[in-house]
């Protein structure tokens, strides 16, 4: 049932008993209510189709001089009203985006909260109203759900004496499947974490418009419920270590979490609730809850893949030459690219040299100059791996500096925390590039927030369990179940820089983590669909040219694949058995499918596609598939005229097609 505007007005008047203030807001749906309280205390709670999402939950932001936001406050008004527009998106798995919610906002002496009900779930957020700087203590947002349920939480990875210890990670991690009480209560948890409700409902915690302000983690330290945030502090200082000198190691901390100028926006805290598990695969809140986009021309920004050395180490064979950091590597992968219609080569660690932090020592095997000069002439273009501090320390003069010399980019790595500190680190990063019409893609970091939407230069991320594990880890590593959990989690944040494409490929016995001549678990066709499963407008080919080349059937259908969309629908899926997913660029249809271990036959359901008559590209996993996990087979079809196809695939499987229509 729709509610119009009218009656939503009429569900948001305060009832009001001994001065307390409830407000209900509904989605435009009618489904979702959100239900807040204006006592001695603020709090919300969320209901969907009548079952309880969240009990009444506290909110609040302590400041350094005592007030609390939240508690106690001065309530002056409250206002609602409904919005219902398009939002064209940019560089992002479909081209447009629809934004409808209802909106409550409460005015209270020196700040404001604002609730909005999506059909798809609800988000806060805190505003400051007043005329001062502040500075933020803590802040309280809680999570209090009515019974234990089970959750996918991704722990901090890591052994940890304490919580400090824990702000500084690398925010890749796997998940473990646990109830809230049995919940290790001296762990950190990241976002997006998800939760398995009643009736076959999912809850997703999010944050979006992370903006000068910390990162927000999650805990349970009391066997209860619920879940309550935890923010890494300000840094006091840092010092200069870690992954070859090239980190800011916090070394104090502040007693408070962030400073904040007047009328600062803090970010959205977002409960996304779906009644089907492929509804996450597909979720647009981080996205439309991010602030518009701050670049005006985007027409110099160019999505593509790239050929990739570090994954495959340099694993040139049959040439004339020691493959390493050298020009005639990079001018091979250069040939590569250029021959296969690849518009990127990056240059990953080892180009500059080690231990200086100092991205204007390049070593003397590599000429840029040249590389670029040379790429340029083959119609490739040219990105720098780039560590944090490297970048950070002279940003200016660096993206000047290179820009001018025809790089088109910087992959910034191991910044490895999400306080204030460093959340602004980002925001300058990529002001900066944009400024000198450079990509960002950024890893070792924290999940994506919106950012890619403000600055659309930030082109991926990393924060992601990705195919750089399988160099290092052998059968005690379940790569393959992750595979078909992070889709409705991680992705739910933003893009992935997983970096697939291997073209060695194991099963689940014979995977080894091998350095020089890695491999993937799971089939070839795991790996094509990959490609169209994973959203990624920045997407590697990790493996070497000389592997690509031995299996060009396959590397033809990877660099056709587009990075960005059209259109996406997720076709089905359950967390952490499989997943389908279709994805629409300029008219031409692809669709990619993956399971866990389990060998599992699924019908697709293609309706989506016009009238018409299509024929489809499709590879499929070989009948040894599950033995021999690069057995596949490529075949041409007809698209059935009901619109359903059966596809089969092996334990560890994939399945990937191109549809075309005739």
């Amino acid at each position: 049932m729709k509610y119009p505007f009218f009656i939503i007005c009429l569900l948001t008047l305060a009832t009001s008993v001994c001065g307390q203030k409830h407000y209900q807001l509904t989605s435009p749906e009618g489904k979702l209510n959100v239900s807040v309280s204006v006592t001695d205390r603020l709090s919300f709670s969320v209901t969907h189709e009548g079952q309880v999402i969240l009990k009444p939950s506290s909110i609040s932001m302590e400041l350094d001089n005592g007030t609390i936001w939240g508690t106690g406050a001065q309530f002056r008004k409250a206002k609602t009203t409904t919005v219902n527009r398009e939002i064209a998106t940019h560089f992002y798995k479909k081209n447009k985006i629809t934004d409808h919610y209802n909106e409550l906002t409460l005015d209270f002496k020196d700040f404001s909260v604002v609730f909005r009900a999506y059909n798809e779930g609800m988000a806060y957020r805190f505003i400051s109203t007043g005329h001062k700087d502040i500075v933020v203590k803590n802040e309280e947002a809680a999570f209090r759900f009515d019974k234990d349920y089970q959750a996918y939480i991704p722990y901090v990875k890591g052994k940890f004496n304490t919580i400090e210890e824990q702000y500084f990670n690398s925010f890749e991690n796997e998940y473990t499947y646990t109830a809230l009480s049995k919940m290790d209560e001296n762990k950190l948890a990241f976002l997006p974490l998800v939760l398995s409700l009643e009736r076959g409902k999912k809850v997703c915690l999010a944050e979006s418009d992370l903006e000068s302000y910390p990162g927000m983690f999650l805990a349970n330290r009391d066997g209860s419920a619920a879940l309550k945030a935890s923010f890494a502090p300000c840094p006091v200082a840092t010092a200069q270590g870690g992954h070859n000198q090239l980190q800011q190691l916090v070394t104090s901390r502040q007693p408070y979490i962030a400073k904040a100028k007047a009328k600062s926006r803090f970010p959205w805290r977002i409960v996304i609730v779906s009644t089907q598990d492929k509804a996450l695969a597909d979720n647009d809140m981080v996205y439309k809850l991010a602030a518009p986009a701050r670049i005006t021309d985007l027409s110099w920004i160019k999505p593509g893949k790239v050929a990739w050395e570090w994954w495959n180490h340099w694993g040139l064979s049959n040439v004339d030459f020691e493959a390493g950091v050298n020009q005639q590597t990079y001018k091979a992968y250069i040939d590569f690219a250029s021959k296969n219609g690849i518009e990127y080569v990056i240059l990953d660690e080892g180009w500059a040299v080690n231990l200086k932090a100092d991205l204007f020592q390049v070593v003397p095997e590599i000429n840029l100059k040249q590389l670029v000069a040379y790429a340029k002439s083959k119609n490739v273009d040219i990105i720098l791996w780039a560590g944090y501090y490297a970048f950070d320390r002279d940003m200016e003069r660096v993206c000047k500096q290179y820009s001018e010399m025809g790089i088109k980019g910087f992959k910034i790595d191991f910044m490895d925390r999400d306080d204030q500190q460093m959340v602004d680190f980002h925001y300058r990063a990529a002001a900066t590039a944009a400024k000198y019409k450079l990509l960002v893609d950024f890893h070792g970091t924290y999940k994506p927030t919106g950012i890619n939407r403000t600055y659309p230069n930030v082109i991926n991320f990393e924060a992601v369990h990705g195919l750089e594990q399988m160099k290092w880890t052998g059968t005690e590593l379940d790569q393959v179940t992750y595979d078909v959990t992070m889709p409705f989690i991680r992705m739910v944040a933003g893009p992935v820089d997983y970096t697939q494409g291997a073209m060695r490929n194991a099963t689940k016995r014979t995977h080894r983590g091998i350095n020089d001549e890695p491999m993937s678990q799971g089939t070839r066709c795991r790996q094509l669909a990959e490609y169209v499963v994973f959203e990624s407008p920045l997407n590697m080919l990790c493996d070497s040219p000389t592997n690509y080349e031995q299996e060009q059937e396959c590397t033809d259908f990877i660099s056709a694949i587009p990075t960005v969309w059209d259109e996406t629908i997720a076709l089905d899926g359950e967390i952490g058995k499989y997943i389908s997913i279709a994805r629409q660029k300029a008219g031409i249809w692809y669709v990619g499918a993956m399971t866990n271990w389990n060998a599992r036959s699924l019908e697709l359901d293609l309706s989506f596609l016009q009238e018409g008559n299509y024929t489809a590209e499709i590879y499929r996993d070989g009948a040894n598939a599950s033995r021999i996990a690069s057995d596949y087979k490529k075949e041409n079809i007809t698209i059935p005229s009901d619109r359903k196809l059966t596809v089969a695939m092996a334990q560890g499987g994939g399945f990937a097609m191109k549809i075309y229509k005739k």
